[in-house]
């Protein structure tokens, strides 16, 4: 949970998820969309799907027994080098140094490193630099006192330099560089796209939800059917296009748009655009999701969305309720 949210948000989820699977045999037998619809709302959903993967691994494998050694804890599913660190160091004892974005920060200013620092090669120069400097009797501490440095003390602006055990050896300090290291080239523009779906009504007053497959971005979760506006195309005949696309059908377009929803993603934003819609002519069938369901309007909520379409389920009950 703590790759990608700050501790604070994280810790409801945490005490969540180990009141629904106690036990990581618990947490390897749960349904999928039982584990994605706990995880609603910490975003970047990959990492449930990993989490849980990671927990079957540990129990087919190793017999419910989390494995000890680095080179068995990175093989785990969704567990890359700086967890593999991480946990290997704080639970197992063992020399292996963590580098995020605090540690990337100190050791840039403690070193002068002026190299951009988003480059991979940095971050790999960062890695051995750390490497060479673990404490090996205690690598836990090491790793936890420099991470917290970072979050506290050697912050991105206005660091706390009087404060800092190793202001003496920093160089970014000595050379008046700590405004400017770490350096990181400035991003590219982030796009915006408009997406349109469509939320297909049946005659038993039923809406149409869509599966995502499990291997694209947001995998596992439900959604409403649509897609993205091409340039020279309108709302209305993207969506028309998207649902025959995705769906095999005609639809017509009813009364004026529901909601327009604005989301950011993290390399991208969008504008969500949502319409009811009536199928005119075809049997709808899932030509790009995984699967497609017809639910009531009030079981929607039973169903794991991302954050853009959960704002949407809710308009939607709203919308019936009036």
């Amino acid at each position: 949970m703590l790759q990608q949210t700050r501790v604070d948000q994280a810790i409801p989820f945490y005490y969540r998820f180990l009141e629904a699977f106690p036990t990581v045999q618990a947490l390897a037998e749960a349904e999928r969309q039982d584990v994605l619809r706990l995880w609603e709302g910490l975003g970047y959903y990959s990492r449930a799907r990993n989490l849980q993967d990671a927990a079957r691994q540990v129990s087919d494998a190793y017999n419910g027994n989390f494995p000890s050694t680095y080179e068995q804890i990175i093989a785990l599913k969704g567990i890359g080098p700086y967890t593999a660190a991480a946990i290997s160091s704080i639970a197992f004892n063992l020399p292996f140094a963590v580098v995020d974005g605090n540690v990337i920060r100190v050791l840039a200013r403690w070193s002068g490193l002026e190299e951009d620092v988003s480059k991979p090669a940095t971050k790999k120069n960062i890695q051995q630099l750390a490497d060479k400097l673990i404490d090996p009797d205690k690598p836990a501490d090491f790793n936890q006192a420099i991470m917290e440095l970072g979050a506290t003390i050697c912050t991105p602006y206005n660091p706390e330099c009087n404060a800092c055990p190793i202001s003496a050896s920093c160089v970014a300090l000595q050379t008046l560089k700590t405004d400017q290291i770490p350096y990181k080239a400035k991003k590219k523009k982030v796009p915006h796209h408009d997406i349109v779906v469509g939320i297909c009504v049946n005659d038993d007053g039923k809406v149409l939800i869509a599966l995502r497959p499990e291997d694209k971005m947001l995998g596992g979760l439900w959604e409403f059917p649509g897609g993205k506006v091409e340039k020279d195309e309108t709302f209305e005949t993207a969506l028309i296009r998207e649902l025959k696309e995705e769906l095999g059908v005609d639809v017509s377009i009813q009364d004026e748009k529901l909601i327009a929803i604005k989301h950011t993603y993290s390399h991208f934003k969008i504008t969500l655009h949502a319409y009811f819609c009536s199928i005119e002519s075809g049997t709808p069938a899932p030509k790009a999701s995984k699967v497609i369901k017809w639910v009531d309007v009030s079981e929607l909520s039973d169903y794991p969305f991302p954050k853009a379409n959960r704002t949407l389920t809710q308009a939607i009950q709203q919308f019936f309720k009036s």
